[in-house]
């Protein structure tokens, strides 16, 4: 794709956002498009927004599931950029209206206490580059129609990211075997889906340094502060107003999302 097609389509994403009016697919509208051309695509939403104030706070991985993977046909996660209006309060009402066609997945939340940069970032590098671990909530959405989406259309539309939720209970990565957290996740009091860290490329740890090494070459580093997500320890959700989801997570606590009525805002 050519800048001007690629603007094209980064516009049409926009608009999903600004008028809650999802699209057709993009890999039906450009059926040449590559992965490649996905993130170019992303990058120009991250940069729209933050020319606008809304800076990056973090980043997440998806399709950290084997299943998912194949879902999609592909043989590794993609990402996306975390920005600060996608942050919400725990027990504070989130306003469904500003999402599209929200689903929601629990996972271990990485708050980083240094810089991470690839490549060549290890397991052991992560591991002494977070600061604290929260349990954590994530809002995915997605600007595509019925979540009729290829591989290329959920990386353009930043990893389908919509919102996150955290935790405010920290815990040292180093208390726990992040491989055997094991998580049920409650909807309006009854269980929705349970699952464990070990779901995520076999340890969330994985996933971390996967970003690191993916994103470093790109002149991308991990900073202080920043939230990762690596990805869900179950199935995702649907959530609908008046909505009230708790994730509780072996040693790590509970974190909870309520979800109000409201329209877009």
């Amino acid at each position: 794709m050519d800048a001007s097609t690629l603007q094209e389509a980064a516009a049409a994403l926009l608009s999903a956002y600004e008028t809650g009016k999802p699209i057709a697919p993009l890999i039906e509208t450009y059926p040449a498009a590559t992965l490649e051309d996905a993130y170019r695509i992303q990058q120009r939403l991250v940069r729209h927004w933050a020319e606008r104030g809304d800076g990056v706070r973090g980043h997440k991985v998806g399709l950290a599931s084997a299943a998912m993977q194949r879902q999609m046909g592909v043989d590794q996660p993609d990402y996306g950029h975390l920005t600060a209006s996608m942050f919400h309060l725990e027990h504070q009402p989130i306003p469904i209206g500003d999402f599209l066609q929200p689903k929601i997945e629990p996972e271990i939340g990485f708050v980083l206490g240094s810089r991470l940069r690839g490549p060549g970032v290890t397991v052991a590098d992560a591991l002494r580059a977070v600061d604290f671990v929260v349990p954590a909530l994530e809002i995915v959405d997605s600007r595509i129609q019925d979540w009729k989406i290829s591989i290329v259309d959920t990386i353009a539309d930043n990893a389908s990211s919509g919102g996150v939720v955290l935790g405010s209970r920290p815990t040292a990565i180093g208390d726990l075997d992040l491989r055997l957290v094991g998580c049920v996740l409650h909807q309006n009091g009854e269980i929705a889906a349970t699952g464990a860290g070990g779901a995520v490329l076999g340890s969330p740890v994985n996933a971390l340094v996967w970003l690191a090494n993916t994103v470093g070459p790109l002149g991308v580093a991990l900073e202080p502060g920043h939230v990762v997500l690596p990805g869900s320890m179950t199935r995702a959700i649907p959530v609908s107003p008046g909505d009230t989801v708790v994730a509780t997570m072996a040693g790590l606590g509970s974190v909870t999302a309520k979800f109000s009525g409201e329209e877009r805002s």
